[in-house]
């Protein structure tokens, strides 16, 4: 029995491997990109760092009797600071020889003296090093796993105003050394919560598994941990779809994985043959590829070359109402779609059936004819803001029956097609499937450039909101069993 078991775990095991995926999708986020990632979250570290909350300071030296409260940090100075690639592990984060500005409140009593009042300081030689460690959640997302911090003040200068200026500056090495020590103490865990719990809640709004129409999904969760170089961080999606209702069946992904070269944008986003096939072999699956074209719906000149061709069929109808029955156009697509991506263009190759039907009220539907048409359709893709949208339309068309009066209607089912199903087609493909990006963050100047087997689409960022907006949204929708929040406590 045992036996058993363990042989079916190892077959599973076998399926897992042999049914994996190659990544669908692949966003590259290069030097140019982490400048303008830089720049915004610059501003976010400079806020977490004014926020610090400092505790009340008190003591005493001899007669001498101090307190120091409402410790508020007024600026950080984050000109030198920088945002970089750490090969094999994330983003490090650095600031050397900055400075921090500070103001609090003195109560200083030496014997019956006693002096209440509002000190400057300056914290100098501010130096810290922060790495964040990128991975793959639980939930296919990416999240920042782990934070490496080391922060030190060389020193700390205290102003003091008033009457006793110079007898309290006697003073100012026991209050700064204590106020330095404060603060430093509170740099590391600020960041390490900034990052662990706020930034993470940022990564989160990235969709995993998202419905694309009634049909449809796609799954955007990490095929691995993000890849991280000196100059660049690639991060591979799944980028497969699937049809709702059944998410597990989905097209194997045997297509060859994108690589990129160029760094002239911020982004690239690179999408495999899969991508597309895999929506293709979704809506099939889903049973959304077929149409019905009532008479109503056709050109007067088709429907009426129908019938001066199917006129010996329809009068030999059995149906006596055959012959003042309605038209209609029955099409089903027999076969899985496939795209073809070359530096030339987008195909896209489609094989359809068609019934021509007489629909007589209340009787049975009678079949004039069966025609099979092979489609090959132009597939120009777009992106604006994070949409990806296609526009069709037909390339070549070709029509196969036993019947050889019907290549008179070659030219006008043509027609058709373009004028009553493509419109229908195109009104949802412009319609797009977002890509995997953050809340707050959107594409532009895009360029989209066609490979062998692969497209990529370079492009820049822009921050429509900023960090703070986005995260104090989502820190709304944080409870308890939130993955981040739960290892950040």
């Amino acid at each position: 029995m045992m036996a058993c078991w363990v042989s079916g775990l190892l077959l599973l095991m076998g399926l897992s491997i042999a049914t994996s995926f190659n990544p669908g999708c692949r966003i590259r986020i290069t030097e140019r990109g982490l400048t303008m990632i830089q720049y915004e979250g610059l501003k976010f570290v400079a806020e977490e760092v004014e926020n610090i909350t400092i505790l009340d300071l008190s003591g005493k030296e001899g007669p001498f009797h101090y307190s120091i409260s409402g410790v508020k940090i007024t600026q950080l100075n984050i000109s030198n600071a920088t945002l970089s690639f750490q090969h094999d592990a994330g983003l490090l984060f650095e600031m050397k020889k900055a400075s921090i500005s500070i103001t609090f409140q003195r109560k200083m009593m030496y014997w019956l003296f006693q002096d209440i009042g509002q000190i400057n300081a300056s914290a100098e030689g501010v130096n810290i090093w922060t790495l964040l460690h990128l991975s793959k959640s639980n939930s296919g997302q990416m999240k920042i796993s782990k934070v490496s911090c080391k922060a030190s003040i060389a020193r700390m200068n205290a102003r003091f105003n008033g009457n006793f200026r110079g007898f309290y500056e006697m003073f100012s090495t026991i209050l700064t050394t204590g106020l330095r020590f404060l603060i430093n103490q509170q740099i590391c865990p600020t960041l390490e919560h900034s990052a662990l719990v706020l930034l993470n809640s940022l990564l989160e709004t990235v969709p995993v598994r998202t419905d694309v129409d009634q049909y449809i999904g796609i799954d955007y969760s990490l095929f691995s941990n993000p890849d991280v170089k000196s100059d660049w961080m690639d991060v591979d999606f799944k980028g497969t779809f699937y049809p709702i209702g059944n998410e597990t069946d989905m097209l194997s992904n045997t297509a060859s994985i994108p690589h990129l070269k160029s760094k002239d944008h911020m982004v690239y986003i690179s999408l495999s043959k899969h991508f597309f096939d895999s929506a293709m072999y979704s809506y099939y699956k889903a049973g959304s590829l077929k149409a019905e074209i009532p008479e109503s719906k056709m050109p007067t000149d088709l429907a009426y070359l129908l019938r001066t061709t199917f006129f010996g069929a329809i009068i030999l109808s059995s149906k006596s109402s055959a012959k003042d029955a309605p038209l209609q156009l029955n099409l089903e697509v027999t076969s899985v779609p496939h795209c073809t991506i070359k530096p030339s263009g987008n195909t896209i190759s489609v094989s359809t059936h068609m019934n021509i039907m007489l629909m007589p009220p209340n009787s049975t539907p009678v079949t004039l004819t069966s025609i099979i048409m092979e489609i090959k359709l132009n597939a120009k893709v777009a992106l604006k803001g994070k949409n990806l949208a296609i526009t069709l339309g037909i390339r070549r068309f070709r029509m196969f029956s036993t019947k050889s009066t019907l290549e008179s209607l070659v030219a006008p089912m043509k027609a058709l097609l373009q004028l009553t199903i493509m419109p229908i087609i195109n009104e949802r493909a412009l319609k797009g499937v977002q890509i995997p990006l953050p809340e707050g963050i959107n594409l532009i100047n895009e360029m989209v450039t066609n490979h062998m087997g692969f497209l990529s689409i370079g492009a820049d960022l822009h921050f429509y909101k900023g960090l703070r907006e986005v995260i104090n949204k989502n820190l709304l929708h944080l409870s308890p069993n939130n993955e981040t929040l739960s290892k950040a406590k």
